[in-house]
């Protein structure tokens, strides 16, 4: 295998197939990453068994092949190149005193020589018959994924809620491709267009790390992506690349058990006004519980948290209330989290008393709501 190819490219496929390569892998293949040079391209390919991804660059191949090598030290090398700078890769038979081929990494004046290992030890991804198929924008997919990725559970022995539910949903009037998250403290649902295709999908769960990788791959892409999914598998199908990734096996909760209807106290408050507030206030917080109290009355709220070690914090900013007045608390990272998704300029909450679930929505988004539990301050 001989190519050359430009730095920035195979920086930029570096860059997405090494973040799935696990660190500290006890099978030497899975830390590297796969090189497959044919036709006019080379092809880049990592997996942790779980999630897969393949990235595709043109370069000049002078002879085809194919060779595996450790990820993040080639991702290192690439990285540490002069910008501008070609790249050139090749196979070497072994030198003396080595076991095995190696591949040579040039640019300019720098040669590498890293130890290889042969390419057909390297892992395959299941290929399920992914039955259902459709093409989404990528726009939608983003939103899909902004909107809820922050409420995704990192508690292990729910392993149900390590991922983003998604599922077609009708309500008689529409039909919409639904996104939740939610980790027993706060939830997050978002809606998009369902896609023509998509109206027979399973309810799927993508685990937290597929949805931190799909983010990466679609951060500036226009157009559609193909999406196709099975009972055990989801791929996503992009310019320059595919991810295929297992998914959680187990059943999402009932989710809209815990989405409050009929509260009755609404607050309207500045959303990034408010923001700010939460922000300062929370300073003065412990760090374990962040526990922010809001009063609610008409005209304002007042913001407090109280710490034994750092004192106390007030402050007041105006805002609409139509109910009772209420005081409740909560996490002043959720709120925060929540917060940062809020796209207009304005944000109600929604409540009914101080231990029952709070109703967040976005006016400027009708296709987002978020359920946030309060905390006892």
């Amino acid at each position: 295998m001989k190519l050359s190819i430009e730095r920035v490219a195979l920086l930029k496929s570096l860059a997405h197939v090494q973040n799935v390569v696990e660190r500290r892998s006890t099978i030497p293949i899975l830390s590297n990453v796969k090189l497959r040079a044919s036709g006019d391209g080379l092809m880049l390919a990592a997996t942790d068994m779980d999630l897969s991804v393949e990235a595709h660059q043109p370069a000049r191949i002078a002879e085809p092949g194919e060779t595996t090598v450790a990820a993040h030290t080639l991702f290192d090398i690439i990285r540490k190149m002069p910008d501008g700078s070609e790249v050139t890769l090749e196979v070497t038979p072994p030198r003396e005193g080595m076991s095995g081929v190696e591949l040579s990494v040039r640019a300019g004046r720098s040669v590498f020589n890293l130890p290889c290992l042969p390419a057909d030890e390297f892992p395959a991804m299941p290929a399920d018959d992914l039955g259902v198929r459709f093409e989404i924008p990528a726009a939608d997919l983003r939103k899909l994924v902004d909107k809820t990725k922050f409420a995704v559970s990192t508690e292990e022995t729910r392993y149900y809620l390590n991922g983003v539910h998604v599922h077609a949903h009708n309500d008689g009037a529409t039909s919409m491709l639904r996104g939740v998250a939610t980790d027993g403290h706060r939830l997050a649902r978002v809606e998009v267009a369902l896609p023509a295709g998509a109206g027979s999908i399973p309810a799927i769960i993508i685990p937290r790390k597929t949805v931190g990788e799909l983010r990466k791959l679609i951060e500036d892409l226009d157009g559609h992506v193909t999406v196709g999914v099975s009972d055990k598998l989801v791929q996503f199908l992009l310019e320059g690349a595919v991810l295929v990734s297992r998914l959680i096996e187990g059943t999402f909760p009932d989710y809209e058990r815990v989405i409050p209807s009929g509260n009755e106290t609404v607050a309207r408050l500045e959303s990034k006004g408010f923001a700010d507030a939460v922000d300062r206030v929370a300073t003065i917080s412990t760090e374990r519980a962040r526990a922010v109290k809001l009063h609610f009355q008409d005209g304002q709220v007042t913001l407090s948290a109280v710490s034994a070690e750092s004192g106390r914090a007030v402050e007041e900013l105006d805002g609409s209330l139509e109910g009772k007045p209420l005081e409740i608390g909560f996490n002043a990272r959720y709120v925060l989290d929540i917060l940062g998704e809020i796209e207009g300029d304005e944000v109600t909450f929604e409540m009914s008393n101080p231990a029952a679930p709070t109703l967040v929505r976005d006016p400027a988004d009708g296709s987002t709501l978020y359920v946030l539990m309060p905390m006892r301050v």
